[in-house]
């Protein structure tokens, strides 16, 4: 397996897995057009898609624009191999080398992905869109979390 920056002609396999992840699924996937993934890849932040072979297996998308991570996904078949915490990782070093604006995402309450985000050190600071919890990240947190992880 290998991450590298996502790329236009990766939408298509980026939408798959998008579409097959069982929680925080879309209630309609044309929610989420290619056009929306193509802007958000290449204007308004950046992506990373996991790779192995000729397919992608997870992908990870951050928006500098509204500072959030828009996307962080992996594909049901390859889920608990630490993908999610290597895009995550990697898509927030870069984010942090852009700005220092705290950065935010939304996610269903009682999820993995909930305890996933705050065993990464994100701090809930209450609810967004329909009942869904926010989630923080300072830089400071950042680089707080960050040192604790270079102790292990």
């Amino acid at each position: 397996m290998k991450i590298r920056e996502a790329e236009m002609n990766d939408i298509a396999q980026i939408q798959q897995v998008r579409n097959t992840v069982v929680e925080n699924r879309l209630s309609d996937p044309a929610l989420v057009t290619d056009h929306d993934v193509a802007d958000y890849i290449t204007r308004r932040g950046k992506g990373w898609v996991a790779v192995t072979g000729n397919r992608i297996i997870g992908f990870a998308i951050a928006d500098l624009q509204d500072h959030n991570i828009w996307a962080l996904f992996i594909h049901p078949g390859y889920e608990a191999r630490g993908i999610g915490k290597q895009l995550h990782d990697l898509m927030l070093h870069w984010y942090f080398t852009q700005t220092t604006h705290s950065i935010w995402l939304s996610t269903a309450p009682g999820t993995r992905a909930e305890a996933f985000y705050r065993r990464r050190g994100w701090r809930e600071t209450g609810m967004h869109g329909k009942g869904e919890i926010k989630f923080e990240m300072s830089i400071a947190d950042w680089n707080i979390a960050i040192s604790i992880k270079g102790e292990n």
